[in-house]
């Protein structure tokens, strides 16, 4: 076994997951052969082997990153309700370390 009852348990205990005795034996049983699957991936040679994205060819073209139109700082400014030196003002929801 890769896995064991206890390691179930104190994974869902962690995930804050009410597990119930049957639901422990399953999902011990369930990773555990999750577990011996990735061991066996794992050991697989892929040397020289080209990473991919999808398990097909997939064409997909991409647009040029060009920049489009943008509002000025003004503009972008201008129905805020409140700006300081060119910025956003909104209201602090964190404290400073110092304001503690």
């Amino acid at each position: 076994m890769k896995i064991t009852r206890d390691e179930v348990r104190a994974t869902a205990a962690l995930a804050r997951l009410a597990l119930t005795d049957e639901e422990i034996t399953r999902l011990t049983r369930e990773l555990d052969a999750i577990l011996v699957y990735m061991e066996k991936l794992a050991a697989v040679d892929v040397e020289g082997i080209e990473p991919m994205t999808h398990a097909v060819a997939l064409a997909c073209p991409l647009r040029e990153d060009a920049l489009g139109p943008q509002l000025t700082v003004e503009k972008a400014l201008a129905d805020a309700p409140a700006s300081e030196d060119g910025c956003f003002l909104v209201p602090r929801i964190i404290a400073h370390d110092k304001e503690a």
